[in-house]
C-alpha cells in the first residue's frame, strides 16, 4: 500500500467469510461486525471487537450496540455485514467503515487516511462505505441509512422496522 501498511492474511480470510455465506456454516458463528486496526504496519482484526450473529441475538438496537464498539479517541476500520430491507427486497451487504474521530492522534488519523483507498481496493465487492469523523456522524441509524440508498428506501434495519422521519404510518 502507498502508506506501507499491509493487510494481514487473517483480515483477508475473515473478509472472504463475511462476504459469502456458505450453506454448511453455522450462521450464528458468522461475523457481523469486526473492528480492524493498524498495528505495527499491518491491518489486523481487533479480537475484542469481533461481534458474531449470536452476540446480537435478541438485541433490540443492533445499530447502537455496533457503534458502541468503535473505540473512543482511536481510529479504526470496520467491516459490517448489514441486513436490511427495502420495499422490493431483503439485502445483505458489507459496509466498509473508516472511523477517524477528531480527537484521535493526528499522526494516527493520517496513517488511516493514507491507507484507506488501497485497503478498500484489497476488498473486492464492497458496495457501501462510510467514513465517520465524530459522534454526530453516528448519532442514530439515519446516518447509516443514507449510505445504503436514497432517503426512505430502507424500511427495516437488522430486523427492526424504521419509523420517524422516513416513514408515514397512517393506520393509527
Amino acid at each position: 500500500m502507498a502508506s506501507g501498511v499491509r493487510v494481514s492474511d487473517e483480515v483477508m480470510e475473515l473478509f472472504k467469510k463475511m462476504r459469502v455465506h456458505h450453506s454448511g456454516d453455522d450462521y450464528q458463528e458468522h461475523s457481523k461486525f469486526v473492528v480492524l486496526k493498524i498495528d505495527d504496519g499491518k491491518i489486523i482484526v481487533d479480537e475484542e471487537h469481533n461481534l458474531k450473529v449470536k452476540d446480537l441475538k435478541g438485541d433490540d438496537n443492533v445499530y447502537k450496540t455496533l457503534t458502541s464498539h468503535l473505540p473512543k479517541k482511536q481510529c479504526c476500520y470496520a467491516l459490517y455485514d448489514c441486513c436490511y430491507e427495502t420495499k422490493e427486497t431483503a439485502k445483505d451487504d458489507l459496509v466498509f467503515i473508516m472511523w477517524a474521530p477528531q480527537d484521535a492522534p493526528i499522526k494516527q488519523r493520517m496513517v488511516y487516511a493514507s491507507s484507506y483507498t488501497a485497503f478498500k481496493k484489497a476488498l473486492p465487492g464492497i458496495k457501501h462505505e462510510w467514513q465517520i469523523n465524530d459522534d454526530s456522524d453516528i448519532c442514530d441509524e439515519h446516518c447509516l441509512l443514507e449510505k445504503l440508498g436514497p432517503k426512505g428506501m430502507v424500511r427495516v434495519l437488522e430486523g427492526k422496522e424504521l419509523f420517524g422521519i422516513h416513514h408515514h404510518d397512517h393506520d393509527h
